[in-house]
């Protein structure tokens, strides 16, 4: 099969539907460091990522079967899916293991790296050409994010730097997951299948990552820690990065990226309120920075986008 000619959805704007379901789904991932968060006590972060993925799976396959996709359809998709399975597993190990050594705070900035990824990669790969004040727009959101989270922070060491280097390294692959789903035949998938491959190759990676790490459980979760890893696993990534999916099907990526840089805002909003943490003037500014380069990002292009295929031999199979 030749390679994919990538449709021109670069040039293509959101909707008002499709960015106000990035706004659900930039809230819920948001929380979702919270949930993360809560459930540390009676869950260790590798083993809750194992069991996420583990009930993700099925919740998968059931929205599949539901809408009729055939998982074992031999549709071009294979090379690339166990391609984006394998970077899927690894973000989330590097992600994990990276807050080990960094922040919480400094991780949710340098993991939301991975829009500049995303851009670099559609200008280069997918066509997608952003105009200068689209570049400008992301980079008023990434430093509004900045803003927000509190960086740069006093006592920063060699170990605090490797896990921020192992939260930008998460946040590239991110962004090439993303690439990979945009550029690929796994465009053309269901996106319950397009996401299958990546949540069942996670599963091994993340339990042997658990299993060098010493991870154990060491007494019956309670009900907080389990309905907040249900919610993971059910909403998170089986309902929420299905959907996401299926926007990076049909829109820009650069541009959809860009808007994950909302998801942090949310997270503070609900340390606010969930675990009390302290909201200052600071935040306002943050998400006037945010906002302003979201409108910069999503203006109209009016240099066309250019059909490639450039991108990876996954796309011959």
């Amino acid at each position: 099969m030749s390679p994919l000619q990538v449709t021109p959805s670069a040039g293509r704007p959101l909707s008002a539907g499709a960015i106000a379901l990035m706004l659900m789904l930039c809230f819920s991932w948001g929380f979702n460091q919270i949930a993360v968060k809560l459930a540390l006590p009676d869950i260790p972060p590798m083993l809750q990522a194992t069991i996420r993925s583990s009930v993700a799976l099925p919740t998968l396959l059931l929205m599949g079967w539901i809408r009729g996709v055939n998982f074992f359809e031999r549709d071009g998709t294979l090379a690339a899916g166990l391609s984006a399975g394998i970077l899927f597993g690894l973000e989330f190990v590097l992600i994990y293991q990276g807050l080990r050594f960094t922040s919480a705070s400094r991780a949710v900035v340098f993991l939301y790296t991975a829009p500049f990824f995303v851009a670099f990669g559609s200008h280069y790969l997918l066509g997608e050409r952003l105009g200068a004040s689209q570049w400008l727009g992301l980079a008023l959101s990434f430093a509004g994010v900045a803003l927000a989270i509190g960086v740069p922070q006093a006592n920063v060491d060699a170990h605090v730097l490797f896990g921020d280097l192992m939260l930008v390294c998460g946040g590239a692959i991110w962004g090439a997951t993303t690439l990979i789903a945009k550029g690929t035949r796994l465009r053309f998938a269901a996106p319950e299948k397009a996401l299958g491959y990546q949540v069942a190759l996670s599963i091994p990676m993340l339990a042997v990552a658990a299993l060098l790490s010493g991870e154990t459980i060491t007494r019956v979760p309670g009900p907080l820690a389990m309905s907040l890893v249900v919610y993971q696993a059910i909403w998170v990534v089986g309902i929420t990065f299905t959907l996401w999916f299926s926007l990076v099907q049909t829109y820009s990526a650069s541009k959809l990226s860009a808007f994950t840089f909302i998801a942090p805002l949310f997270g503070v909003i609900a340390s606010y309120f969930i675990m009390h943490d302290a909201l200052t003037p600071v935040f306002g500014a943050a998400a006037l920075l945010v906002i302003a380069g979201l409108f910069l990002v999503n203006r109209p292009n009016q240099t066309k986008p250019v059909a490639t295929d450039r991108l990876l031999n996954v796309t011959k199979t």
